[in-house]
């Protein structure tokens, strides 16, 4: 059964967004080895509503990157159509859109309460409640739980202008 995290990654300086998206692009490893490795309680949850939405011809791309039978006259798209002109049909564009869209009810989803679970016989200390308050940049990434593939990753810049 698939499932999907949202992961928010806000920097802990206000301008260390650019090294954060740095580190993320270019450690393969990333995601695995800096998720949370124990519940924090949260105090203060504040995530700006925003929409992104972004597309784009992909052919040139796709091209590039070595993949050029289906453009060609040499296709074979027979098993994809059922048409008399089967034989005749070639790729000629590929669009690609994404769409993202956090407000309310997303945020309401994410911003599950945590529960640190101590045994009572230990004198602790409470545990000490953060705050998360996105009003600086941030990367969020949108990953399939089972597999771990990564199906988008955007920035808010600006999350005081984000509506």
């Amino acid at each position: 059964m698939r499932q999907f995290s949202m992961y928010i990654l806000l920097p802990e300086a206000n301008d260390g967004f650019w090294n954060l998206a740095e580190k993320v692009s270019s450690e393969p490893e990333f995601l695995e080895k800096h998720p949370p490795t124990e519940k924090v309680p949260v105090r203060h949850f504040k995530l700006p509503k925003f929409k992104i939405s972004f597309g784009f011809e992909a052919s040139i791309l796709l091209k590039g990157l070595g993949l050029h039978l289906p453009f060609s006259e040499e296709a074979d798209l027979s098993k994809m159509v059922d048409s008399a002109e089967e034989q005749n049909l070639y790729v000629s564009s590929v669009f690609h859109k994404s769409f993202v869209e956090l407000n309310e009810e997303g945020t309401e989803a994410a911003a599950a309460t945590a529960a640190v679970v101590m045994l009572m016989s230990l004198p602790l200390d409470p545990p000490m409640e953060i705050d998360f308050i996105a009003d600086h940049p941030f990367l969020f990434v949108i990953r399939e739980d089972l597999t771990g593939v990564v199906l988008f990753v955007g920035h808010v810049v600006n999350p005081l202008l984000a509506a």
